[in-house]
């Protein structure tokens, strides 16, 4: 299958991809800390400051699982276009709409697909 879009549009898509999976990338380190195992050291923490840290930790860990599995997606529509796949539905094999990847350009589906 060659490509569904026009090389401005590939080139649009290559560039917006990479940029966000650079800034996830980033992301996913900065917050690094936010994940880290909390201490129980009653003298330094308090009950309700652990329990606090314990909610923030938690939190950090769910955005982080959302942000890996958006890294994934990313990943996988920059090899759809360096395989020259991109643009075509992985189900279905038919055009995504060049609206849908404007909107998000590591979608994989067609609309039809994705419902």
């Amino acid at each position: 299958m060659s490509s569904n879009t026009g090389t401005d549009e590939t080139l649009k898509a290559r560039t917006r991809l990479e940029a966000e999976l650079a800034e996830l990338r980033a992301t996913s380190v900065a917050t690094a800390s936010d994940r880290r195992p909390v201490e129980l050291d009653q003298a330094s923490v308090g009950r309700l400051s652990r329990m606090d840290a314990m909610q923030i930790q938690a939190m950090a860990h769910a955005a982080d699982r959302q942000r890996q599995q958006r890294i994934r997606r990313v990943e996988a529509a920059l090899e759809r276009l360096a395989d020259g796949d991109y643009g075509w539905c992985v189900r279905c094999g038919e055009a995504i709409a060049s609206g849908r990847l404007e909107a998000d350009p590591a979608v994989p589906t067609c609309l039809a697909c994705a419902v």
